[in-house]
Formats: structure tokens, C-alpha cells, sequence
């Protein structure tokens, strides 16, 4: 396609609903609850989201020479060479893998330069967030039901979540500690048993991709983790962070980052998460390569570090890659809330800081 075929950013694109305010306030006020809950439980504030890390790693992101005008947009205007700490995660709290979880990417870029998207962000850095389920709940109102459930659900023993099927007509469900489901919403989140290392990753949402609107993902490209995608790896209490420490020990990993672009709010729309972007439509196209060397994935102080001193937001970002529609929208308040809590609760643990070079990763 050619550049005048995608939607051009407008501001006008985005057009919250009525409701959006009120949803967002009881989420937030929802996740103060549950975290302080977990905190009870666990004697320690962790993530609302994806607080199991599983794999705590440097690498490097280089954003290709000679990209088509249309892609040479925010960290990717220009061939460039960056710093970057991984975190891979599983989803819905500290639990064993045999409870089959959505996995996650949290991406830090470091040394990036331009305005922000937040007037209080101080940081020279670019966070990506991506999962490995292309699409997401619809909207506010749509997380606000589900976080209601997670609530509800907070006491069953040993909480964990599984997918069965696909889409609208089949159930989010919760396993007790006997493996029984319990119903919790009618949303799937793809098949998320397999081995994290082989998982394509999506943003879920919708960025703004400078004169233009986005969705980006992380492509496994390199033979090694190419081999691990689809293959099974639920079958162990901690397999996957297990998978993970053993990959690294003797391989290197690399991704591609690759961008579609919205050609129309029906076809590609910005407001409802839960509609993928057809390929045939809005086909990905490259912009960088991640490379990921071989070394010590899971070191006591990379944990501690990436757990407990880091934190990952979609909204710590350039201005030209700010997260837009109603799940990202939500999220700006959201992640805010969940951070402070998190860092409220663990008191003498040294506050959250954004690392200004990738030294201050421990080895």
C-alpha cells in the first residue's frame, strides 16, 4: 500500500465513551483493593498484571536503514542502535505453570530523545508492553467487568486462569486448587500454554505511530526460538521461567518488530481491542530487530531489580507513540495506581527509578 492509504493521526480518532470516566475511576479503585489483598497474602506488593517475571534480560534493538517514509516515525526515524532490558512474564498473579497463563513481553528502550507523552515523564526511555494474544477486551466497560470478577475470585485457592476457546462465545475461566473451572467472563485470550521464548507478542492496543496509528508486534525470527514456537511448556510448577534460564544459558534469541497500520476505524478500528487487525488489511511490516545474547537470565539481583525497582508503562513513551483508544486509555490511570500502591506496600524496598543507562542492569 502507499502512504496516502493509512489513516493519518488525528486527535479526533479517539472519541471516549460517556461512560469511560466512571468505569476507569472503579477499575482503579478495584485495583487498590485486589492489591492490597495480594499484599495480605503474599506479604510483599506485586504487580496487578503480569507479576510473575520469568526472565530478566539485556539485548540491543536496531532500527533498520532505509525503512519507507511512512515507518520512519518516533524511535524509528532514523537507523539507530539502543539499549534495551527485557522482562518476561506470565499473567494472573504468583502461580504454578501448570495453570496455563498469557505470556508477556515488557520492553525498556534506553537513551531515547524527543517529547513525551506525559508532561511528568523524566525519562530518556520508550517502554513497549506485549502479550501474546493479538486482541484484548473491548473497553473500559469490558475491564471493568472482569476486574470485578478477579475481585470476586480473590479467595479461591491456589488462583490461577486458563483459556478455553476462542472469542465471545466461550469463557475466561479460574481453576481452584483442584483444577475445577469457574466461569469468570466471556473473553479468550488465545492459547497461552506454550513455550514463551517461540510467541509472537502484540500490543494489545493501539499506539500512535507518529503521522500515523498502529498496532506493533515482536516476531520470533532467529532458528532457535523459531523451534519453540507452538511447543508445549505448562507441565512443571516453574517451567517457564525454568525454559527460560536454560534457553539463555547456550542461545541467543532475536525478534522483529513489525508494524500494521490502521487504513480505516471500521476494518482497523482504535476504540474496540477486542477486533484484530486482518493481515490482509493492515499487513505488518518491519522496523527493527531485537537481539537477545546468551547469559544468566535469572540472577537473584536481575529479579530483584526488574521486580521491585523497575516498572514498565505503555504510557512512558514518546509523544509520537502515545497509547490511544479505551483499554490504553485506561491504563495511563491504572498502571499509575497499581505502581504506587505496589511501591507504597514494600516501604524500605528502594522506590521505582528509571535507569539512565543499561549499566545500572545487574549482572
Amino acid at each position: 500500500m502507499s502512504a496516502d492509504q493509512y489513516l493519518r493521526y488525528d486527535p479526533s480518532i479517539e472519541q471516549p465513551s460517556p461512560e469511560e470516566t466512571d468505569a476507569v475511576r472503579a477499575i482503579v479503585a478495584s485495583i487498590e483493593r485486589t492489591s492490597d489483598a495480594t499484599f495480605k497474602r503474599f506479604s510483599h506488593g506485586i504487580r496487578q498484571q503480569h507479576a510473575k517475571g520469568v526472565g530478566f534480560l539485556r539485548g540491543e534493538l536496531t532500527v533498520y536503514d532505509n525503512l519507507p517514509a511512512h515507518l520512519r516515525q518516533g524511535l524509528f526515524a532514523k537507523p539507530a542502535r539502543y539499549p534495551i532490558i527485557v522482562r518476561l512474564s506470565t499473567a494472573f498473579g504468583l502461580k504454578s505453570d501448570r495453570v496455563r497463563a498469557p505470556r508477556g513481553i515488557a520492553i525498556k528502550v534506553l537513551g531515547v530523545s524527543g517529547d513525551k507523552a506525559l508532561a511528568d515523564d523524566t525519562s530518556t526511555n520508550q517502554d513497549f508492553l506485549l502479550v501474546n494474544h493479538p486482541s484484548y477486551m473491548a473497553d473500559a466497560k469490558a475491564y471493568l467487568a472482569a476486574q470485578r470478577n478477579v475481585e470476586r475470585n480473590l479467595n479461591t485457592p491456589d488462583i490461577g486462569f486458563r483459556v478455553v476457546g476462542f472469542f465471545s462465545r466461550i469463557a475466561l475461566t479460574v481453576s481452584n486448587a483442584t483444577g475445577a473451572p469457574i466461569p469468570l467472563l466471556a473473553k479468550a485470550l488465545g492459547d497461552p500454554g506454550n513455550n514463551i521464548l517461540g510467541e509472537t507478542f502484540h500490543t494489545e492496543g493501539t499506539l500512535r505511530f507518529g503521522d500515523y496509528i498502529a498496532r506493533i508486534r515482536a516476531v520470533p525470527v532467529s532458528d532457535a526460538v523459531r523451534r519453540l514456537t507452538g511447543q508445549p511448556c505448562h507441565d512443571g510448577d516453574e517451567i517457564v521461567r525454568d525454559s527460560v534460564t536454560s534457553f539463555f544459558k547456550d542461545n541467543f534469541a532475536e525478534y522483529e518488530l513489525r508494524a500494521q497500520l490502521c487504513t480505516d476505524l471500521k476494518r482497523t478500528p482504535v476504540e474496540d481491542s477486542s477486533i484484530d487487525w486482518p493481515e490482509g488489511v493492515a499487513v505488518p511490516q518491519p522496523l527493527g530487530k531485537i537481539a537477545i545474547p546468551s547469559q544468566a537470565a535469572n540472577t537473584s539481583t536481575r529479579r530483584d531489580y526488574a521486580n521491585d525497582v523497575l516498572s514498565f508503562d505503555p504510557w512512558r513513551c514518546l509523544a509520537a507513540h502515545q497509547p490511544l483508544g479505551s483499554i490504553m486509555r485506561l491504563r495511563r490511570d491504572a498502571y499509575r495506581a497499581s505502581r504506587e500502591r505496589r511501591h507504597k506496600q514494600n516501604g524500605p524496598i528502594p522506590p521505582p527509578r528509571e535507569p539512565q543507562d543499561i549499566s545500572e542492569f545487574p549482572d
